[in-house]
């Protein structure tokens, strides 16, 4: 599971790597072994997924790392499997068993269920969670046998769709298909759907299969990046501005873009905008992002004169 430890010359790699993160793996994991496939000097990912789960996990490689950020607002979409009649320690199936209760839930009671968990929702974040108090993970105090006082958290569930209704199989269980805003807890939901069942729940299997944009059937598998060449990996890569689909785009003449690309401010007649993604005009290359007030574009990231050249000399290799 662990990234091998051959020494490789690494070299700059920019784009974005959509990966189907493997079950059992860590995000980091994930992370190590593309990076080391791809012989990338920098790497970083948009936001981590449980080892249980897999699906869309964003790879973001040199350039793109600076907009990495920008994608941890994003709406997910995630295939949920709940365990019906058993609650765990975990609120997923790694947990110790807490209760087994019988099942005994009809098609109504489920639709109106899952009707009631749909829109603006309040969480308690789950003790086994990556979340920080203290400068200390709740997961490490949950291991210490600790509970901590978790502050509510304000989400959306824009959408609950059934996918197979098992409940009433010896081993019960409901699939759905989850669309919610950032920030979700799909375990506590699992646990709280349950509990609005009447008899209990957990999270059995987790798969994302959206993020943002970014769908599940873009996704590479890290053992068919592992049969590749590395020119077909390259060729997997995303373009560095997939980041910002949101941003609407300002093209600059070249004295323009390279004032801006030196952090100056531009007028021009644009309309305003919180985020706008800036290129230049002839070759056509990100050159960063900003925002437009009163017709003054203000930079906010941008690259560097050397990111944009890497860029245009990897495009040209794999095209």
């Amino acid at each position: 599971m662990n990234a091998p430890h051959a020494r490789v010359a690494r070299r700059p790699v920019h784009g974005v790597l959509l990966l189907d993160k493997p079950l059992g793996w860590s995000s980091n994991q994930a992370l190590q072994k593309a990076k080391w496939l791809l012989a990338a000097e920098k790497a970083g990912h948009t936001g981590t997924l449980d080892p249980l789960a897999t699906g869309v996990l964003p790879l973001c490689f040199g350039a793109a790392t600076k907009f990495s950020q920008m994608h941890l607002d994003a709406d997910k979409v995630y295939q949920a499997q709940l365990r019906l009649g058993v609650t765990t320690t975990t609120a997923d199936a790694e947990g110790e068993v807490l209760q087994t209760r019988d099942v005994a839930v009809s098609p109504q009671l489920i639709s109106e269920v899952l009707a009631r968990f749909t829109g603006p929702i309040e969480q308690i974040p789950p003790m086994h969670s990556a979340l920080k108090k203290d400068g200390k993970a709740l997961y490490e105090y949950a291991r210490a046998g600790i509970e901590v006082e978790r502050a509510v958290r304000h989400v959306t569930i824009h959408a609950i769709t059934l996918l197979a209704d098992d409940s009433a199989a010896n081993v019960p269980r409901l699939s759905v298909e989850v669309a919610c805003s950032k920030g979700t807890y799909i375990r506590t939901l699992a646990e709280d759907i349950g509990e609005a069942l009447g008899c209990g729940a957990h999270l059995s299997a987790l798969r994302r299969v959206q993020t943002g944009d970014f769908h599940i059937g873009a996704c590479v598998a890290l053992q068919a990046l592992e049969a590749m060449d590395m020119a077909q990996r390259l060729a997997c890569l995303q373009r560095v501005d997939s980041l910002l689909p949101g941003h609407a785009p300002i093209t600059l003449d070249a004295d323009n873009a390279g004032r801006f690309l030196s952090g100056l401010r531009r007028r021009g007649d644009w309309m305003d905008a919180e985020q706008v993604a800036v290129y230049a005009a002839e070759p056509r290359d990100l050159l960063g992002t900003g925002h437009v007030k009163a017709g003054e574009l203000i930079p906010t990231r941008l690259l560097s004169p050397l990111d944009i050249a890497q860029v245009r000399e990897q495009a040209a290799w794999t095209h």
